[in-house]
């Protein structure tokens, strides 16, 4: 028997996905529940890349303590500086070095040789030694490198102090079985491939990232990186949720295997990662999409009804999904609230469960049959906005067939409150944006995607708004969730705007 590790790199890979830009709050809120899912390693950023990536590496490293914290670095003395002082004080730090091993990669963008490349993966490791013993080395591209040259290289960053080797098919080339015969041989080749951990980082260009982690660990990979949902650069990553529910599902072929990580936890961690990041999940998705424990063939359903299993190969409870026996409305009080967080997992303090309360009342009034998502949509919302810089004092929309979209809308900004009345647009929603607009007075705003849509069924279900704003060349992700969509699309376009002030005021300090 020998345990699989799971490394998510939802904070770094997943990050680098196009038109994602998570703030420190948002990343530390998913490093918590990833956390809770138990995974065993979290690549929390790349930290010389930007000052927020390290600053959110610094804070996940000072605050996450049971999970190995990894911080990604090139094979250069400043990457690796940079990583290990953002990650010192992590309980476990692990610097995470990479460098390009394939014949394309070495020609065309390093423009080194073999022997380069090898001399400068040994001294990345060997330098990063000097401040821990918890060192990755990764070969980029190495689906498409040359077995010979993997061997000796690995050989020689082992020697030279790495801890795990990465194997990653970083542009999704690979085929299963040919992807789990590579990793044997390097399992059979590479001298001193026994003292360490053997890890893949699968992508999905072909769709094939989850099926190509699988059959590596099948053929001698110890650790498998993986994001939430999938996301990551072009098509993404081998998802987290499919290849932990692979191997605890079909743990008859993975007879070998033991998993640890809590799955009760992937459904909640799985709609934080898509509300943070704007990545609306397709409701055919394996594991974490709305269908997919969903039956409306009338076949389907009569089979269920008589046995689950029939139909369903996993209990949508093994993934969070699970009912809960409390019901909650307007009557409801706070010891039966409280219960409620408790039982799903978060964590909060007594001012914020105020605000919550209040929230949840509020939304009760209006909503006639609450349900768990709901209440956690809810919760998201509110625990991880930002600062209300601009905060929406008034709102009024009119519009139809026959009547030209406008938008009354008061803001309040710091301790004035600035009004703009009958801003007109193509609809109502663009009304409410032009308005907003005016009022915060900037001509760089581009509104580059708006989606919408209902948390559950019925007339009367919370619709989730979510928005992606560029300012000044950032990407900035807003949300909400409201009953009235117009009401919804406000405070989301308000929520971007004011992740991009608290970043421009979080710059001022700094000066």
């Amino acid at each position: 028997m020998r345990k699989v590790k799971i490394f998510d790199t939802t904070l770094r890979d997943g990050e680098q996905s196009p038109g994602v830009s998570l703030t420190i709050e948002e990343k530390l809120a998913i490093a918590e529940q990833l956390s809770l899912l138990k995974v065993d390693v979290i690549e929390a950023g790349f930290p010389i890349s930007s000052e927020s990536d390290f600053e959110s590496v610094k804070e996940i490293a000072k605050k996450i303590r049971d999970v190995e914290i990894a911080a990604l670095a090139r094979s250069n003395y400043k990457d690796i500086d940079c990583a290990w002082e953002a990650l010192q004080e992590a309980e476990d730090p692990r610097i995470h070095v990479f460098i390009a091993t394939s014949p394309i990669h070495m020609k065309y963008k390093l423009k080194m040789n073999e022997e380069q490349v090898l001399e400068k993966a040994i001294e990345a490791v060997r330098y990063a030694s000097k401040y821990t013993s918890n060192i990755e080395f990764s070969a980029e591209d190495a689906s498409r490198s040359n077995l010979e040259f993997l061997y000796k290289l690995f050989e020689k960053v082992i020697e030279a102090g790495a801890k795990v080797i990465n194997v990653p098919d970083t542009v999704g080339y690979a085929i299963p079985e040919e992807f789990g015969e590579f990793i044997r041989k390097i399992k059979e080749n590479t001298k001193n491939i026994d003292k360490i951990e053997l890890s893949v980082h699968c992508h999905n260009d072909l769709g094939m990232a989850t099926a190509n982690t699988l059959a590596a660990l099948k053929n001698g990979a110890d650790q498998a990186e993986v994001a939430v949902n999938g996301i990551g650069e072009r098509a993404g990553n081998a998802a987290l949720e499919e290849v932990i529910m692979s191997l605890v599902t079909r743990k008859d072929y993975f007879q070998d295997f033991i998993v640890t990580q809590d799955t009760t936890k992937i459904m909640k961690l799985s709609n934080m990662v898509s509300k943070f990041t704007g990545m609306v999940i397709q409701p055919n998705k394996a594991i974490v999409g709305k269908n997919a424990f969903a039956h409306e063939s009338g076949i389907h359903q009569d089979g269920v009804i008589k046995e689950r299993t029939t139909y369903e190969i996993m209990d949508a409870k093994s993934i969070g999904l699970e009912k809960n026996n409390l019901v909650l409305g307007k009557h409801s009080g706070r010891h039966a609230f409280k219960e409620f967080l408790v039982k799903t997992g978060y964590k909060i303090d007594d001012e914020n469960f105020e605000k919550l309360f209040l929230k949840f009342k509020d939304l009760a009034s209006k909503k006639k049959n609450l349900n768990q998502v709901d209440v956690e949509a809810l919760i998201n919302d509110e625990l991880y906005k930002a600062e209300d810089y601009y905060k929406l004092e008034y709102l009024s929309v009119t519009t139809g067939n026959t009547t030209l979209p406008t938008a009354t809308i008061k803001v309040k900004v710091g301790d004035e409150v600035i009004e703009k009345a009958a801003c007109s647009g193509d609809g109502p929603i663009d009304a409410i944006f032009k308005a907003i607009n005016e009022i915060v007075d900037k001509d760089n705003i581009s509104l580059l995607s708006y989606k919408i849509e209902g948390v559950t069924e019925g007339t009367d279900a919370l619709g989730e708004t979510t928005v992606k704003l560029k300012i000044d060349d950032d990407i900035f992700v807003g949300h909400s969730v409201e009953t009235d969509i117009t009401h919804a699309s406000t405070l989301a376009y308000l929520n971007a705007l004011n992740k991009y002030m608290t970043k421009k005021l979080q710059e001022a300090k700094k000066i």
